[in-house]
């Protein structure tokens, strides 16, 4: 007698590498990701200083704090990152005046300079995905939703 499960079920439960949701998105995150190291390279940057500066490029002067929750990441991860962008002279860090607690990160010229050298890249990426512009819209959609259904969990 067979399972009465349906085959979504059953793939629910099964521990196949290839069934795997989560792998499905570690194998995609990774190919995008090694798609993006030649382009960012010849920028000087690296993906995670890549996106502080989509942060900074589109809100301009920015706390750390608000930089950390646009992109998920801890303080002690973003710190870092920070640091280095500020080291190659493409943004500057100062506490704000009236509260020493908050650090405001400002592009330097060069900083926004950089911005329109970055304009090929994400073409190039939309390019190597190879999505219709509606496959790309969903993509996006899909893996905001799985973002915030995973995050409200407990």
């Amino acid at each position: 007698m067979g399972s009465l499960e349906t085959p979504t079920e059953q793939q629910a439960h099964s521990l196949l590498l290839n069934d795997q949701l989560c792998f499905a998105l570690y194998a995609a995150s990774r190919a995008v990701t090694q798609r993006y190291r030649p382009l960012l390279e010849a920028l000087g940057l690296t993906y995670p200083q890549y996106l502080v500066l989509l942060v900074l490029w589109e809100h301009g002067t920015v706390p750390i704090k608000d930089i950390g929750a646009a992109l998920n990441l801890d303080y002690g991860t973003l710190t870092p990152l920070i640091k280095r962008l500020e080291s190659a002279g493409l943004l500057s860090r100062e506490r704000r005046p009236e509260d020493e607690r908050t650090v405001l990160v400002t592009l330097t010229e060069q900083g926004r300079d950089l911005r329109e050298q970055a304009r090929a890249v994400p073409t190039a990426i939309g390019e190597a995905m190879g999505l219709t512009p509606s496959q790309f819209e969903q993509a996006r959609h899909l893996l905001r939703l799985l973002t915030a259904n995973v995050s409200a969990q407990p």
